[in-house]
């Protein structure tokens, strides 16, 4: 049993046609072998795996953001910062597994890691390389998705026929969060206001 399937399984709304959906959130992931199990999530610089094994329609997705800054790089990934990803990624594996999937038959779809602020480290390309990486470092077949770019996306997928759809989130109709001067913290030292 996953995270999120701990978590939210009584929470979970019948969709479409009696359809369970299981939202999937940062650091979790969910394996099925129900059909009828729709998986989403939502993702900025993050990145959601979606794995399966077509033939016993078995399938799960992770949701996983590599930390780090850019002075902590390393071979362009932050030092130790893959271990989290790793960690996603095989409890995904090994979900899968469990449940009687074949590792030489497991394929992948892909999402995520956007570059949603301008000015900072491209976390989004780095996630997005890390899940390329493993991929092809575990032999497992990608066949789809979608990563990098700028904008935010909200994935829904169904691990018993694969179909994955997306919706890019427009972050740029979003006004920016206005705040007054009197309510900034101040940029000196000093002490902290929290507020």
């Amino acid at each position: 049993m996953s995270v999120a399937s701990r978590r939210i399984s009584a929470a979970s709304t019948p969709g479409a046609a009696g359809e369970l959906r299981v939202h999937i959130v940062q650091g979790e992931y969910h394996v099925t072998r129900d059909t009828g199990v729709m998986l989403s999530t939502l993702l900025g610089s993050c990145v959601a795996a979606c794995l399966r094994d077509p033939d016993l329609a078995i399938g799960g997705m992770n949701h996983f953001l590599l930390p780090g800054q850019e002075g902590d790089l390393e071979d362009g990934l932050p030092r130790d910062a893959e271990r989290y990803g790793v960690h996603l990624m095989e409890l995904l594996v090994n979900g899968l597994l469990r449940q009687g999937a074949r590792r030489e038959r497991l394929e992948a779809k892909l999402f995520g890691g956007a570059r949603t602020i301008d000015g900072f480290a491209d976390i989004g390309a780095r996630n997005a390389s890390f899940a390329e990486r493993f991929l092809r470092h575990e032999g497992i077949r990608l066949v789809g998705g979608s990563l990098r770019g700028e904008k935010g996306r909200r994935i829904q997928y169904w691990p018993g026929s694969g179909r994955a759809r997306q919706v890019l989130i427009c972050t740029d109709q979003i006004p920016p969060l206005q705040i007054p001067l009197a309510t900034r913290a101040p940029l000196s030292g000093g002490s902290v206001e929290f507020f």
